[in-house]
């Protein structure tokens, strides 16, 4: 048996790979020679992603190759291939102890699917001579940089052909001979060299869930660091964008203004004799609550907010009006009070500009403090200093180009919207 360790070559084989070597240190690594090569799981008793190796599989690799290995695993973690990103198809299959031939076929797929997507990142003179390989052998109609899904659904694809040609309870061959003839794709002579066997469990499995949250944070920071060295070795810009979308909380702007309203909302309370009094029936008459939320929203309208974004403003509000009534208050420097109106729950309204000059959010603040408002929302480019405070709760509505560069820091809500 080799005695390799391959915690004692990792840094030295991921000194040109930043962004890796820092997931790297967060990934535990474990010498088994249960499985032929690696392979990456969750480990069900301690809720943590880990990669396991055979150590006499790695020492017989060259150093590029060690590398390009590891890198491989690490791509799995980072797309998600091991728990969460699997097809609608699969879902509930890799969790089950007794899978039908057909549902191990299509597992089998996406994992031929998922190497097929990221090996071509890696490049073929960093990996094993056994490797699946976009353009090579059995998938030489397959071109690069596709994703797992796209690699997924041609796979079966072939399957399908291949199938149909062989005839109702034929005994197709396929892949006989060196060239493998034109169909003959063989899933289980594809030519994977990690081990998949331990992807999956329940969707719901607590020790997944876990797992999904610490690896998330754990690329976070693997990113972070890269990103503060500006070096993140062989990782191409397209990947990097994808991984900083990973690790990007996405926040559902429409159920945050619905919570907004909601959470705005003050209690009207009338009498009525209609309802009984619980603490004094036929004596006092009853109370009738009717809850409802004055909302304000102040609609930049200076000369920096370009008319696609009161395009995209409007559209939003649109949108807004199907949870809300609310006051709109156009403002540049100053609140145009002339034109400030009610827009009615379920009302649709087309864009307007009523004004041109410079910003200043003291003045729609100010006007909104005066009056008896519940929630103010804000939309607008960022573009002036932070504003006096408000005497109800905030929240600002930009693009998400504006978001990320504020002309000042607040703790208030800020939703980004796409431009379009």
């Amino acid at each position: 048996m080799s005695d390799f360790n391959l915690n004692d070559h990792t840094h030295r084989l991921l000194i040109q790979e930043p962004f890796f070597a820092a997931l790297s240190r967060r990934i535990d690594k474990m010498a088994d020679t249960g499985i032929p090569t690696a392979g990456v799981r969750v480990n069900p008793d301690t809720g943590y992603f880990e990669l396991r190796y055979n150590p006499e599989f790695f020492n017989e690799l060259s150093d590029d190759e060690r590398s390009g290995v590891l890198i491989h695993e690490f791509y799995h973690l980072v797309f998600e291939h091991v728990t969460g990103r699997i097809p609608d198809e699969l879902a509930g299959v890799m969790a089950s102890n007794n899978p039908t031939q057909a549902q191990a076929q299509l597992f089998k797929l996406w994992n031929i699917a998922a190497d097929l997507s990221i090996n071509c990142l890696i490049g073929r003179n960093r990996l094993p001579e056994a490797c699946c390989f976009p353009g090579e052998g059995m998938f030489e109609d397959m071109p690069e940089g596709q994703t797992a899904e796209w690699y997924f659904s041609s796979l079966k694809k072939k399957v399908e052909e291949q199938e149909s040609q062989s005839g109702p309870g034929g005994e197709g061959q396929p892949g006989e001979g060196e060239g493998q003839p034109s169909g003959g794709f063989d899933p289980d002579n594809a030519g994977q060299f990690d081990s998949h066997d331990d992807w999956g469990g329940s969707p719901g499995d607590a020790s997944n869930e876990i797992a999904k949250e610490r690896l998330k944070d754990a690329v976070k920071k693997a990113a972070n660091e890269a990103a503060q060295a500006n070096s993140w070795g062989s990782v191409s810009s397209s990947i990097r964008k994808e991984i900083m979308d990973r690790i990007t909380a996405r926040v559902d702007w429409k159920k945050v203004l619905r919570y907004f309203v909601k959470t705005s909302q003050r209690a009207d309370k009338t009498s009525t004799v209609r309802r009984l009094n619980k603490r004094f029936p036929y004596i006092h008459p009853g109370r009738k609550v009717r809850r409802t939320a004055s909302i304000a929203v102040s609609i930049d309208q200076s000369g920096s907010v370009s008319d696609q974004m009161l395009v995209t403003f409007f559209n939003e509000l649109n949108k807004l009006s199907d949870v809300a009534e609310f006051t709109v208050i156009p403002f540049d420097t100053k609140v145009a009070e002339d034109k400030v109106y009610t827009w009615k729950k379920n009302e649709r309204r087309k864009w307007e500009r009523v004004m041109y000059g410079g910003t200043c959010f003291n003045a729609p603040t100010k006007y909104v403090n005066a009056r008896k408002f519940d929630g103010h929302i804000i939309l607008t480019d960022m573009e002036a200093p932070k504003p006096v405070a408000s005497k109800c709760q905030r929240m600002w509505m930009t693009t998400t180009y504006h978001a990320a560069r504020p002309y000042f820091k607040t703790n208030e809500r800020v939703i980004a919207i796409d431009e379009k």
